[in-house]
Order: structure tokens, then sequence, then C-alpha cells
């Protein structure tokens, strides 16, 4: 029997005191607004990848804590939080195996920052240090701020969203650095921090800074990139 509708294989955070491995419930009810059905994939390793790959339809490449910076260009900086090297193995894999397989996918925040760097690229280990404070990324203490963007009239991003500006709910402290060879910059902070890559010719990747997920039931816009997800996993 046909698949009605389309598996939808989502990251997850790292086990804790009473609990395990869990994806905030955002991101699975834009899946499932969209149509899809979500499973999670829990980071026990990138020996999973292959096996998850074959039974789902497209990934959510979640947001969450920061990438161990040995990983891109090295360093350490006081606000860099929640390493996981099981995480941080488990992912690029899956990161690497989506793009090799053209499999859809929906890459936010740390997803983002996860294909620049499984490509070759490198991350601002804190960005006030980079671009300063004239955008707020990430309110005080760790909690999502709006700001707005501008969108490459040209990229697929505009073609799905509609817009070329809008205002996204921003949620992080890294961002791209040194951008991956192979990725093209189609979004924009007005500091200049790089807000969505794509690769040429591949529209089943969509990658983020930003967290859709958080606006994603109220705003049409942001609702769109999860649609888009599974229209492409339905192919």
């Amino acid at each position: 029997m046909a698949k009605l509708k389309p598996i939808i294989g989502l990251t997850t955070y790292p086990p804790g005191p009473g609990h395990g491995h869990h994806t905030p419930d955002a991101y699975i009810r834009g899946v499932v607004r969209a149509g899809g059905v979500p499973v999670q994939l829990p980071h026990i390793g990138p020996d999973m990848v292959d096996d998850w790959l074959d039974a789902i339809d497209g990934v959510v490449l979640i947001g969450g804590g920061d990438i161990n910076p040995s990983l891109y260009n090295g360093g350490n900086h006081p606000e860099i939080y929640n390493l996981d090297p099981e995480r941080d193995s488990t992912e690029l894999a899956l990161t690497l195996a989506v793009i090799e397989r053209r499999i859809p996918t929906l890459a936010i925040c740390r997803g983002l920052q996860l294909v620049n760097t499984a490509l070759g690229g490198s991350l601002h280990l804190h960005l006030p240090d980079a671009v300063g404070n004239n955008v707020i990324h990430r309110a005080v203490p760790r909690e999502p701020v709006p700001h707005a963007i501008t969108i490459a009239p040209d990229s697929f991003l505009a073609s799905l969203l509609g817009v070329t500006e809008t205002e996204t709910a921003s949620w992080h402290h890294q961002a791209i650095d040194r951008l991956a060879p192979s990725l093209v910059p189609v979004a924009w902070a007005p500091d200049g921090v790089v807000e969505a890559v794509e690769l040429p010719g591949r529209p089943e990747l969509i990658a983020v800074q930003w967290h859709p997920e958080l606006t994603a039931e109220r705003d049409k816009q942001q609702q769109a990139l999860f649609d888009s997800l599974i229209r492409m996993a339905c192919v």
C-alpha cells in the first residue's frame, strides 16, 4: 500500500534528567500542519543515518546547542553552550547524506550551521563580537527576538515566500563566517549576517538561520517553509 503522507524525520535535543532525546513541539506542529508524519531521529551515532534515510521522505534539521568549534575553525568562547560530540557526529553525517541523496530537507538555525560546516565553511563564535549589537539576534539571557531580513529576489526562497523583505523570529548567537564554497547566500539581516543559503539547482534543501517554527502557526510565510518540504517529500 502506498504511503498517504510523507514521513519526516526531525533531529532531537540531547537527553537530560528525567527525559530522553526530544524535539520541541513547534517543529512537530509545523510538519503536521503541512501534512507530514513526524518521527524523531535520536542522535545515537552516524551508523543510523542510512537506515533512517531508507525509511523516511524528508528531514528537518532543528535548532539547539552549538556545534563544537573544533569542527570548523577551532577556538573557544564563554558563550558557547550545550556541546554534544555525539549529536555533532550524527547530524553532520546526516547532513552530508541528505545532500548526497537529495532528500528534501529544512535546515533551521543550527541546521543551517550544520550545512555550512559540513560543506567546508565556518561560524562566528559569538555574533556580537563580530558584528556588534545594532541588530539583536538573541535576547538576554537566551530568548527569541524579531528582526527584519532581506531576501535575494532571484532566489528560490523569495519565490517560496512571495516576498523579498519580511520579519523573522531570531534565536542564535552564532552565524556563518566563512561561507562554504558550494553555497550561495540568499537572505541577510540588516547588519549583514547571512540568514539563508541555497545550493544552486537544489531546491530540495532549504536552509534558514531564523526559527520559522516559532511563528508558523500564525504566519503563512513561515509555514510555507514546512509546506514546501512536504510537497517535495511527496514527489
